[in-house]
This record gives C-alpha cells, sequence and structure tokens, in this order.
C-alpha cells in the first residue's frame, strides 16, 4: 500500500521521470515460492528486461521506523529427521526399540554445539527444531517412528553444501554414541537408524554492496526521519534471496514486532512515514 501511495504521488507530482518502477506483489513468498518473484524474474530475463535496483517492503525495523536497512541475508536450510524403531510394550521395553531415544540424541546434537560465533556482516549461523513428531496416543505403547524437523539460518562461514556435510556429520557421531542411547536389556544397542530430508532449494547467503542504492535509501530516511539507519543483515530469508541475482537489492519497511503472531498489527502512523520514505 505505501509503495502504491509512493509511485501515485510521484505521477501526481507531474515531474519527468525518464526510467520506469514496476511493483511486484506475491503471496508464496512463505512457501515454495514459484509463482511469485522468482516466476517473474524468469519472465523479465526471457523479455530481456534489466532491473536497475529493487527495494524489498520488509518489516525491517525493530523499534521505530528509520531503525535498520536490510543490505543482506543470511542463509536458511530446512530439514526433516526421521527415526525407525520397533513398537512394543511399554512394560517390555527390551522387546522393542523405542524412536524417541533417538529424536532425542539427534536433536541434541544439532543443538549442543554452536556452529559458528559470526562474522563482521552477520550474526552467528543458528539452528532450531521448531518440532518434534512422534504421534502416539497410548501411554503403554512404545512407537515405532519419530520424526523432528529443523531449520538453520547461516552466515558466510558456510555454504549450503559445506554446512549439510557439517550437520550430517554431527547426526552420524550422535547416532553412533552409545553414551547418547542407552542400551536396554541385555546387549550393546544398535547405532540410531535414522534418515535425513531437506527441503528443496535452500537460500543461500548474500550481501549487498551498491553504495548508491544503499546511499539514496538512507538518505531518503534520514530526510523524512532525521535518524541514520543502521546496515543490517539479521532476520530471517525475504524474496531477495531471488532478487539479488538480478539486480542489487536492499530491504526497508515497517516495524516487525508482531511478525507471525496472532493479531500481527502495525501502527497506522507508521504507514504514512513509510509513505514519505519511499517518495
Amino acid at each position: 500500500a505505501c509503495f502504491v501511495a509512493a509511485v501515485k504521488r510521484v505521477l501526481d507530482g507531474g515531474k519527468p521521470n525518464p526510467g520506469s518502477i514496476s511493483l511486484l506483489i506475491t503471496g508464496d513468498e512463505e512457501g515454495p515460492a514459484v509463482n511469485g518473484t522468482k516466476a517473474i524474474l524468469e519472465w523479465l530475463t526471457e523479455q530481456g528486461e534489466q532491473i536497475d535496483a529493487c527495494v524489498v517492503g520488509e518489516p525491517t525495523n525493530p523499534e521505530s521506523i528509520g531503525d535498520a536497512i536490510k543490505i543482506g541475508r543470511r542463509g536458511s536450510i530446512s530439514g526433516t529427521i526421521y527415526v525407525t524403531g520397533i513398537q512394543g510394550h511399554a512394560a517390555y521395553p527390551h522387546l522393542a526399540d523405542n524412536p524417541a531415544r533417538g529424536i532425542v540424541a539427534l536433536t541434541e546434537a544439532l543443538l549442543k554445539q554452536p556452529f559458528d560465533e559470526g562474522t563482521a556482516d552477520f550474526q552467528p549461523t543458528n539452528l532450531e527444531v521448531t518440532s518434534i513428531d512422534i504421534g502416539n496416543s497410548a501411554f503403554n505403547v512404545i512407537p515405532n517412528k519419530a520424526s523432528a524437523r529443523f531449520n538453520i539460518r547461516f552466515n558466510d562461514t558456510w555454504t549450503a553444501d559445506s554446512l549439510k556435510v557439517e550437520i550430517e556429520r554431527r547426526l552420524n557421531e550422535a547416532a553412533n554414541d552409545p553414551k547418547l542411547r542407552p542400551a536396554l536389556g541385555s546387549g550393546p544397542r544398535s547405532p540410531v537408524e535414522y534418515t535425513l530430508k531437506y527441503e528443496m532449494r535452500p537460500s543461500h547467503v548474500f550481501l549487498t554492496q551498491d553504495e548508491q542504492l544503499i546511499a539514496s535509501l538512507s538518505s531518503a530516511i534520514q530526510t523524512v526521519t532525521n535518524r541514520r539507519p543502521d546496515l543490517s543483515t539479521g532476520g530471517g530469508t525475504s524474496d531477495a534471496r531471488f532478487i539479488k541475482d538480478a539486480c542489487p537489492v536492499v530491504e526497508f519497511g515497517l516495524v516487525g514486532q508482531t511478525m507471525h503472531q496472532i493479531d500481527e498489527r502495525v501502527a497506522v502512523a507508521d504507514l504514512d512515514v513509510l509513505t514519505d520514505i519511499y517518495q
């Protein structure tokens, strides 16, 4: 809405504009991301269109409009771990193999040690386990399967490929560590039997270093708010992960204190300020 209002103001002002501007509004940035920005960029390439610069309207400000511009993003990888066990009665554990023990050991191995301490431009790499699922409604039945989902945001210490190697090293080490999965009954416990599936298309880390674009946006923010924004690479990912391959891209938008919460909201007054900056 702020983009549209700002463009209308510029057009109503009657000043000649030698260039062109396009607004791309997509609804699948949080999902598979196949029919939005990615598809449009492919179409633009086929048409021979060249974009000079792009501003993504993500909520970039922690507290107030003018706090921060995003000039890069950490990469992102998501995956699911599946552990297979043997179903049985909770009173006869020696006849079963509880996958809950295995999934706890594997997720603990991913969470236990930091991946790095961060770099000059990026926060530390961070992994979060976002769900552990067994789906067992009975108290006295040992289940036969368990799974866990995780997401990791990584900095330029890693590539997607090198990080996958480290993730699998940790999982394999934990799967074969008898201390993390004690034997039940008599005899040694076999390694945790698991499989790992990554989601398609990881997001890659990037950093925008186009001084003209960064300076232009910073100047507009300072003119409207009398504040000099920080240059940040924190937070999640966005469609900038695709746009970076087509042109220099920065992100600037509203205050993001309630993202992904019930009653997600922004101050109405911030819409006016943001429109002034975009204009």
